[in-house]
């Protein structure tokens, strides 16, 4: 393939504002250099993080930009230094300031590449890389001891539904927030219990839930002021983590629970990870395909909308039209 001599369809980026603004585009495809590879999308996810990005780009965004974060597709062309086979089947998480995946071809650092196992659909792949190796980042930040209770928010959510499985997983007590329209597959999962978030007693129900013992660890998906609001949750030396931001000073009195703030950052790993980093990511990246292929972990329900429906199905996300699945986009019918 001459990729550089190749356009493909794109919904480009030209300033901020909603999603809809995204215009059709044929940008060039660009050649691997060394250590990338050229992908043929077939599947493309969407994520907050791509309506955020574009109503407030990073530095370097320039109009015509292709955004887009996760994409699963087939290797079309290799750079020097890559000896992965043309024809792989591949799930990546690109860098923000990259040509991203909103693209019939995206190019990317064979770092952030996961290979797809045969028995997991591209649905399946599709929705491991930004939420899975988020919720993977998440609970890599608080201690494995056993026997605590950690507290997620927002299990509903394609993050939070990952990592409160995770947490299951270290055998702890998970006790989480959702709908109550998630609340019987939540429990299904092995879930302590679940509580409503609109209500406004759900943090004294859980405070009743736990009796003596208090949260070793929250993980919030929601905002700053929201993961505040948990700090008296935790008891001492706990664990707060903010996925969706983060806290720049603690919450709390100085020398009362001790809490430990911690602040996650998937997408930073372009810019700062090492390769012993990027190798952890890789291999979190694959336990969680195998996992899907082994029927050990349940993903969040998802739809599937077309290519030429992209700015209308990321709009819905933004605006909550669409809950509780996660939007996929089918770049060929």
């Amino acid at each position: 393939m001459n990729a550089s001599a190749t356009a493909c369809r794109a919904w480009t980026w030209h300033a901020p504002g909603e999603p809809e603004q995204l215009q059709p585009g044929k940008p060039p495809i660009v050649s691997p250099g060394p250590g990338e590879i050229v992908v043929r999308n077939t599947m493309i996810a969407l994520n907050p993080v791509d309506w955020k990005v574009i109503a407030a780009p990073p530095d370097g965004w320039k109009p015509g930009h292709v955004p887009g974060v996760d994409g699963v597709g087939i290797v079309t062309a290799v750079g020097d230094g890559v000896s992965l086979p043309v024809g792989t089947r591949v799930a990546y998480h690109q860098a923000l300031g990259k040509p991203g995946s909103f693209a019939d071809y995206t190019t990317v650092d064979i770092a952030c590449v996961l290979l797809v196992p045969d028995g997991v659909g591209d649905e399946s792949a599709a929705g491991i890389p930004c939420p899975g190796l988020t919720a993977w980042q998440a609970l890599a930040k608080v201690p494995d001891i056993p026997n605590r209770d950690v507290l997620v928010t927002g299990a509903g959510g394609a993050v939070s539904l990952i990592l409160a499985q995770l947490a299951s997983r270290r055998n702890w007590r998970v006790w989480v927030t959702a709908s109550p329209a998630h609340r019987d597959r939540l429990l299904a999962l092995g879930i302590a219990g679940t509580f409503d978030y609109r209500t406004e007693d759900w943090r004294d129900q859980l405070g009743a839930a736990l009796g003596p013992r208090r949260l070793f660890a929250a993980f919030d998906t929601t905002n700053a002021a929201y993961a505040r609001g948990l700090a008296p949750l935790l008891g001492y030396n706990g664990h707060l983590v903010c996925i969706q931001d983060r806290l720049d000073a603690s919450p709390m009195p100085p020398f009362t629970t001790a809490l430990s703030l911690h602040e996650v950052a998937l997408n930073s790993a372009h810019a700062h990870a090492t390769a012993e980093d990027w190798r952890d990511w890789r291999r979190a990246g694959a336990n969680l395909l195998d996992a899907v292929r082994t029927g050990a972990l349940d993903l969040q329900q998802h739809i599937v909308t077309a290519f030429d429906d992209l700015p209308a199905s990321l709009s819905a996300l933004k605006h909550g039209r669409i809950t509780g699945r996660k939007i996929l986009v089918r770049t060929r019918e």
